[in-house]
């Protein structure tokens, strides 16, 4: 069911049913007023039936015979009874009256009683004359037209206001839904070929401007991942043509003559140090496709931070003797528990290793620290440096698959080191937060929640 006809029948449905609640609860206590108004008619007749027939003074049922004739319309097939109470509390009935005993006994008890038997309404008083005590009975019929009359208005005032809501209902959903609609009629015309285009947001403020707005974020970053991916492909293709085609142009040179054996040694050397270079850029390829997945795979445990620096320095020592990375104790937290993070051991050395390596690498061996501080809540490194620094226009695109930022085209590299290093944070639940200004170094500050 679509959302407009669902939305028709629930507005429908409960409009509709409080104006029938409400007409049914209108009728209902319509019919009981009538009800008692009909039986004050009847005893108001009974008493001026009993004062006009059964008089104090002759005078007075000369006057109350006028009132009744004067003021009180005829009831329906209108009838009156006299019925004699005896000394012992005994009523004299009248054939004519089939009413049970109980009625009567309402009466004496009550001074008045009344019964209904189908449409016709009975009012009995207890009247005490000089004749003596008297049940007057007063019936009538009541024909409660003006009950039908008001039962044919409710009706069509419900059938009439249940068509204008259905209406109404019609018209408002396609009203309210109509953004909606046109906001589909974009989207469909969105495709991978024209992934720049956006919907239309205006200042509204309502919940399908937010509905709009989050999927422009969303597109956003479909956008920023097709053009990151193609970048990649395009990247990567590169960085594996270069070494293969040196190798086939060194190959097919050492094969095209007979040659001396220094010139075989010379083209082997070159074909294995491309065949190493092409080894390195393949297996970082596969580190960062790795660490692209969502870390179920890798082996998970409680880290202590403090250790994971000395492990990177040692791995560093041995990598690259005679460096100047030093370990700042000055902010190491005094609790031991602040020092336990989760996560793998072995991919954090990884991540931690390559950014202590670009700053040794960049900053020509300049002096490079290594701190360690502490929150309540996260882990903070920090790694500085000396070196060559990042142009500030190279800030936002040094996280991206073989990027280098433009100023370290005399050093070697390949531009995956920083990319696999986010990786690998942002698994552990973790951010990399870089500063650096050109030829006053960089700081890069790695966050791991405790």
């Amino acid at each position: 069911m679509k959302i407009r006809t669902k939305i028709l029948t629930l507005f429908a449905g409960l409009t509709i049913s409080t104006i029938l609640i409400m007409c049914g609860l209108v009728y209902y206590f319509a019919n009981q007023h009538s009800f008692e108004d009909f039986y004050k008619r009847l005893e108001i007749r009974a008493y001026l039936t009993a004062k006009a027939t059964l008089p104090y003074y002759e005078s007075d049922s000369v006057i109350y015979n006028e009132i009744r004739e004067e003021h009180l319309e005829k009831l329906p097939a209108e009838k009156e009874y006299f019925l004699q109470v005896s000394a012992d509390g005994s009523v004299h009935t009248n054939e004519q009256l089939t009413l049970p005993n109980s009625f009567y006994q309402q009466v004496r008890r009550e001074n008045k009683a009344t019964y209904r038997e189908g449409d016709r309404f009975y009012e009995g008083v207890l009247y005490k004359s000089k004749q003596g005590l008297y049940i007057v009975i007063v019936s009538a019929i009541n024909k409660l037209e003006y009950l039908t009359w008001l039962r044919k208005i409710l009706i069509i005032c419900a059938v009439a206001s249940s068509i204008i809501l259905v209406g109404a209902g019609i018209f408002f959903s396609k009203y309210i839904l109509k953004p909606i609609r046109h906001m589909m009629g974009q989207v469909k015309s969105i495709s991978s070929r024209n992934l720049h285009l956006r919907l239309n947001v205006d200042d509204s403020g309502d919940e399908i401007n937010d509905l709009a707005g989050t999927f422009n974020n969303m597109l956003d970053r479909l956008e920023t991942a097709f053009e990151t991916q193609n970048n990649f492909v395009s990247n990567a293709s590169h960085e594996l043509s270069t070494p293969l085609t040196a190798i086939i142009g060194e190959a097919e040179l050492a094969l095209n003559k007979e040659r001396s054996p220094d010139k075989y040694i010379y083209a082997l050397e070159n074909i294995l140090h491309e065949a190493g270079r092409l080894e390195h850029i393949t297996k970082s390829l596969l580190h960062l496709a790795q660490t692209g997945f969502d870390g179920k795979k890798q082996e998970w445990g409680q880290i202590r931070s403090d250790e994971l620096l000395f492990t990177v320095k040692n791995t560093i020592d041995k990598l690259h003797p005679g460096n100047k990375v030093e370990i700042d104790y000055s902010l190491f937290p005094e609790e031991q528990e602040k020092l336990i993070i989760p996560g793998n051991e072995q991919l954090l050395e990884l991540a931690i290793s390559n950014i202590v390596m670009n700053a040794i690498k960049y900053s020509n061996n300049e002096p490079v620290s290594i701190a360690l501080a502490a929150t309540e809540k996260k882990n903070i490194l920090i790694i500085k440096d000396q070196g060559i620094g990042i142009p500030a226009e190279d800030l936002p695109y040094i996280f991206s698959p073989f990027f280098r930022a433009s100023n370290t085209g005399r050093f070697k590299g390949y531009g995956i080191g920083l990319p696999l290093a986010m990786n690998i944070i942002r698994m552990h639940k973790g951010d990399i937060i870089v500063n650096s200004q050109v030829n006053h170094g960089t700081e890069i500050r790695v966050e791991l929640p405790l």
